[in-house]
């Protein structure tokens, strides 16, 4: 790593009225204004905490909106996650990294320090958003974006939350850029996902969905080991050239050997064949099948092994160490967190055992 490498620092600040409001109530979508400073430059934002189940946490993550400008690095709204809940703050970046080296669209990633109104919030990472910018600074067609918000998005005609038909095929995603005309789209994908025949469906699918990419995204949650990352956490987009749907991962620190807790995740938790109505419609058919099992050793061989992802795990761990000892809801656990990147190794020499023992279910 480049020792000249430093973490941002962004200087927040509410207006103590607007930061009541904000505290009020924690569920509230509403934003407020806010100026955030950041190497000088002064930016008018809107600002509101974010996640779901984070938000009654200590350490609170926060979704900001540019104005005044109204982008900052070619964006016009970024994420700024607490990773309160992961001891190394390191596994969401490690994840959305490791997905991009695979060849899967993956959201950019840094560490930044945040102040709060002059106070020490600590370490932060800031998360790319996945919209028209995500796409432009990748020189993408434009194309509709649906966020997978819960279990709804399961690519099903039955619910996962409470095993009934959907109502609507719309159920489980929140469009992020598009029009109206997009969501027939995505439900007409949907329907065809449950209603191809066996026979059909291998020469049908390519014609909605980015087969090759999909595997590579199935690959990249198994060797990350998501639990979740099946109905949720994760983005779709629909490139307009060739009118094919591709996924986008999100949220990924619920990874390398720990749940959503933080607790233990063994390496076993989570089968190679993976959860969802097309995983399991994709691997029943063998050519896709077998284009996954030559993937998934391809990886296992060039980007999961200790060899290929201690030194990056190192290189974060020794950049952002300084900034734990100084991160108010972090420092008392510096000790579990000098530990983390060893827990994290032993992970990925187990997972990897795990999956290479698995291969031959896929013949």
């Amino acid at each position: 790593m480049d020792n000249n490498i430093k973490i941002p620092e962004y200087h927040l600040f509410i207006h103590p009225l607007d930061l009541s409001e904000l505290q009020k109530d924690i569920w509230c979508d509403d934003p407020v204004p806010a100026k955030l400073t950041i190497n000088k430059k002064k930016y008018d934002i809107d600002v509101a905490y974010r996640g779901s189940h984070i938000r009654d946490l200590r350490k609170k993550s926060y979704q900001i909106s540019f104005y005044k400008p109204s982008t900052y690095r070619k964006a016009k709204e970024i994420h700024i996650n607490a990773e309160y809940k992961d001891p190394s703050l390191l596994r969401n970046k490690l994840s959305l990294d490791f997905f991009n080296e695979i060849g899967c669209l993956s959201p950019k990633s840094r560490f930044v320090n945040m102040k709060l109104n002059g106070k020490n919030e600590g370490l932060y990472l800031e998360l790319e958003s996945v919209d028209e910018h995500f796409l432009a600074n990748r020189q993408l067609p434009k194309g509709p974006i649906f966020y997978a918000v819960d279990g709804d998005a399961n690519f099903s005609l039955m619910s996962d939350l409470d095993k009934e038909v959907k109502k609507s095929l719309k159920f489980g995603y929140e469009q992020k850029y598009g029009t109206e005309q997009d969501e027939f789209h995505l439900q007409e994908m949907i329907i065809e996902i449950n209603t191809i025949s066996k026979t059909d469906f291998e020469n049908e699918i390519v014609k909605y969905l980015n087969v090759d990419q999909y595997l590579r995204w199935l690959a990249g949650v198994i060797f990350t080991q998501n639990f979740d990352g099946f109905v949720h956490n994760y983005a779709l987009y629909q490139n307009s050239e060739t009118k094919l749907f591709e996924i986008i991962p999100w949220d990924y620190d619920a990874t390398w050997g720990r749940d959503v807790n933080g607790k233990v995740m063994e390496e076993d938790y989570l089968r190679i064949e993976g959860f969802n109505t097309l995983t399991a419609r994709i691997l029943d058919v063998k050519t896709f099948r077998h284009q996954y099992k030559d993937l998934l050793e391809v990886i296992l061989n060039n980007q999961f092994n200790v060899e290929y992802l201690k030194p990056k795990i190192q290189d974060m761990y020794d950049l952002i160490r300084p900034y734990i000892q100084k991160d108010p809801y972090k420092k008392e656990d510096v000790q579990l967190f000098d530990k983390e990147p060893e827990y994290i190794l032993d992970f990925i020499e187990a997972r990897a055992k795990f999956i290479r023992g698995k291969l031959n279910t896929l013949e």
